[in-house]
């Protein structure tokens, strides 16, 4: 499957936030969110991917058209320090074509070292996709734990 994994510049970031709008409907299913009096979900807090050196945000373009979007941290505490997917969306009509999978190992790829990727506890789909595409990335190199309400796998990219 072609795809672009675009690194999104800050003039695309109105894009990034419509299609979080998205996002935040297929989510609303797992959190207590509702819209607005304008019809819409708050905005995403979104400043800090263009603010901060340790944000990443990349945009999924699929035969010219957007198709989603993934946002990656680089997180350091006192003891520990790894990347993160933030967020991370593709739209229902491209999903179970491989371009998810195919795009979370591209990230995987770009960003070398120490992750972990979480998913809420409600979420089983999600766990399900990332526990395989983490698994295959890995080769089952992988540890997997729960720690307050989320399922969290470890790995080296």
């Amino acid at each position: 499957m072609h795809y672009e994994l675009i690194y999104a510049r800050l003039d695309q970031q109105e894009i990034l936030s419509n299609l979080l709008q998205f996002y935040i409907y297929d989510f609303s299913e797992f959190i207590d969110v509702h819209v607005e009096e304008n019809g819409k979900y708050s905005n995403y807090p979104l400043n800090d991917y263009w603010a901060k050196d340790n944000h990443f945000p990349y945009l999924i373009k699929i035969n010219g058209y957007y198709a989603g979007f993934a946002l990656v941290k680089r997180i350091t505490t006192e003891t520990n320090s790894y990347y993160s997917i933030s967020e991370f969306f593709i739209m229902k009509k491209y999903r179970r074509t491989g371009l998810g999978t195919s795009v979370a190992k591209n990230i995987f790829g770009l960003h070398k070292g120490k992750w972990e990727v979480f998913q809420m506890g409600k979420n089983k789909p999600a766990q399900l996709f990332w526990r395989n595409v983490i698994k295959e990335y890995t080769n089952g190199n992988f540890t997997e734990r729960t720690e307050e309400g989320r399922l969290i796998q470890e790995f080296t990219s």
